[in-house]
Order: C-alpha cells, then sequence, then structure tokens
C-alpha cells in the first residue's frame, strides 16, 4: 500500500484510527504533531498552558526541513480518550500507575494502549495496576517545548513495537501501529525481540541522563571526555550484566558502547531530561532507570557501583531542589542552567 494510499486511509476515506496522547509534553507533541500533518485525527492531553496555546493557535512544529501550526485537539479532560483507537501514553514514568488507572474507565472495547515510556517495565506496572496488556514502544527523538505550544525536532524521530511474552500474540495490533506512523512518514519498525530493545535503550538513558543532569554537561562534552566516557563504559557493563542475568539476550558491551558513543555525537549539544526536570523543579525518572538497574542488580547478587552513586546523586541533587522550593534554601542555590540555556538546549530522548 502506498504512502498516498495510506494517507487517504488515515484521513477518513476508510476506517480511521482516532488518536489520543496522554502527556503533551515534547515527544507526545512531536508524534501528535507528525500524525496530525498526516491527517490522522489526534487529540493530545495535558496540562492546562499547552493545552490553551494549543487550542488558541493550533501546535507549533519545528524541524528543519518545516515550520508550521499544526490543527489537532487538544483537551485537559483524561476522559477525552474515551473517542481514540490507540492510546499513547507518554507520561514520565512515575506517574505510570497513576495515568493508567485514569485511563481504564475510559479506555474503549478494542482500543490500545501504547508506552512511549523510558524505562523497561511500564508495561507489566500497567498492567498490575489496570489489568491492561500494554504494547511497549521505544522512541529515539531529541526534542524540545520551546514554549507553550511550541516543540522543536532536533534530530532522530523513529520507533520500535513488540510484544512482550506472555500474552496473546498481537502482530496485527502491531500492524495497526505500523502502519498508522508509516502514513505520517514516521519509521515504526516491529521488533520480535522487544525486550532486548527496551534494555538497548535503557542503556542509552543510564549512560548519559544522570550524568548529565549531575554534571550539568551536554552529550557531547560527556562522549568527548575521557574520564567521563570511561564512566559511561563501565556503566554499561554494569547494565549489560544485570540485563543477561534477567535474561535479555543482549549486544556485547563493545556493540553497546559503540551504538551509546555514536549517539553522543549524534546528540552532541542535547541536555537530558533529566537535567531538565531538576531544573524545573519536576520529579525525575532515575528510579526508572540507573535506580531499577541498581535494585534489580540486588536481587540477582550483582554489584552496580556506578549506577549507585549516579543514582545517589540524582537523589541528592532532588533533595536539593525541594528544600528550594520549600524556601529553606535561598533561590541563588536553586539546580539548573539559565532560563536561555534551557530554552536552546532541552532535549528528551
Amino acid at each position: 500500500m502506498g504512502k498516498s494510499v495510506l494517507a487517504a486511509y488515515y484521513r477518513g476515506a476508510m476506517h480511521p484510527e482516532h488518536v489520543a496522547i496522554v502527556g503533551a509534553g515534547a515527544v507526545g507533541c512531536y508524534f501528535g504533531g507528525m500524525l496530525a500533518r498526516a491527517g490522522i485525527p489526534v487529540t493530545l492531553i495535558g496540562r492546562a498552558h499547552h493545552i490553551e496555546a494549543i487550542q488558541r493557535d493550533g501546535l507549533y512544529l519545528e524541524r528543519k526541513d518545516f515550520q508550521e501550526f499544526v490543527r489537532l485537539g487538544a483537551e485537559t479532560e483524561i476522559g477525552r480518550v474515551g473517542g481514540a483507537t490507540i492510546v499513547l501514553l507518554s507520561v514520565k514514568t512515575v506517574d505510570t500507575e497513576t495515568a493508567a488507572a485514569a485511563i481504564a474507565p475510559h479506555l474503549r472495547e478494542g482500543a490500545l494502549l501504547v508506552s512511549f515510556q523510558n524505562g523497561v517495565d511500564n508495561v507489566e506496572r500497567i498492567r498490575r495496576a489496570t489489568g491492561i496488556f500494554a504494547i511497549p514502544a521505544v522512541v529515539y527523538v531529541a526534542v524540545a517545548m520551546s514554549g507553550p505550544g511550541r516543540v522543536k525536532h532536533d534530530g532522530r524521530g523513529d520507533l520500535v513495537v513488540g510484544e512482550l511474552p506472555p500474552v496473546i500474540p498481537r502482530r496485527e495490533d502491531l500492524g495497526r501501529i505500523a502502519r498508522l506512523f508509516d502514513a505520517a512518514h514516521v519509521s515504526c519498525r516491529i521488533s520480535n525481540d522487544i525486550a532486548a530493545e527496551l534494555w538497548t535503550k535503557l542503556v542509552m538513558n543510564c549512560a548519559y541522563n544522570a550524568i548529565s543532569a549531575v554534571a550539568q554537561s551536554r552529550y557531547g562534552a560527556i562522549k568527548n571526555n575521557p574520564l567521563s566516557r570511561g564512566v559511561v563504559e563501565e556503566l554499561i557493563r554494569e547494565v549489560v550484566l544485570v540485563g543477561r542475568a534477567s535474561g535479555v539476550s543482549l549486544p556485547s558491551v563493545e556493540q553497546l558502547v559503540e551504538a551509546t558513543l555514536k549517539l553522543g555525537d549524534a546528540m552532541a549539544n542535547a541536555t537530558s531530561s533529566m537535567a531538565q526536570d531538576l531544573a524545573r523543579g519536576n520529579p525525575t525518572e532515575i528510579d526508572s532507570l540507573n535506580g531499577y538497574v541498581v535494585q534489580r542488580g540486588k536481587e540477582l547478587g550483582i554489584a552496580t557501583p556506578v549506577n549507585r552513586t549516579l543514582h545517589a546523586l540524582v537523589k541528592l541533587l532532588w533533595e536539593k531542589v525541594l528544600l528550594v522550593a520549600l524556601g529553606q534554601r535561598p533561590e541563588s542555590e536553586k539546580f539548573g542552567i539559565e532560563d536561555e540555556e534551557r530554552e536552546r538546549h532541552s532535549q528528551e530522548c
């Protein structure tokens, strides 16, 4: 089926999908905007300051090859997922259970719930909280919210989906998702080993997110400094040991180190979403990244000193953020980069 036929299909010539995206941050807005540009019905569900701007002006989507306002639905009420055939969950991992429980009463029969989140255990957490068998997706993209209702793309923008055992085979559902994004010119690959894909992404997140947050450094600087690069390599060894002991078939340490260093080149000017969360006073995903590796390693009897150190340091920084918010430390001690730099380099991947 050609691209034009697919686009016509999703514009409603046949039986269109309707997509709801819960979590209208940079990642959710970017993929929502790409789908909407292809004529696919999309509703973003998020915080009022972004939603109000999108309702008024449309979503401003900025890429190197185009810059335009995209019209799409935008709401603050979670009940709006009820009209969707595919729901993309794009909230931070700290909100996984809360968001899934809010979605569950409104999810229509036959609708798909797809986790667009970092970490490797969101699908299991969703199932435990709601009984819903969500589909895991691995997301690679560098995007930033440059203002209310405005998203800027800085690199990649591709997806991997698959099914985690033990579940009823869902190849037809995976095909629905892949065709949906293909119609919007977004690469969406179906993997036969999504667990390995999730853990590979976990390697990348663990390698850069916490170091970028603690050192307030961009990915390129982390990769190019021989000392921090050494930390990254040791960290990856730990994650691979824990992943393999958990039954995941991961590439070699050398292959993952090479891939991680290439990411540092491709996103040299990026600072991590974790650094931005701390700068904005928002909770981080550290417990689902390095903290998850530490906890799983403890369960398996595997030492993870590098991940444990980074987990502890980010937790310490978060404590400082909370003390500033409570007025127990002066504003001059607030963690974070300057607003101008934050706007220019805020990235998520």
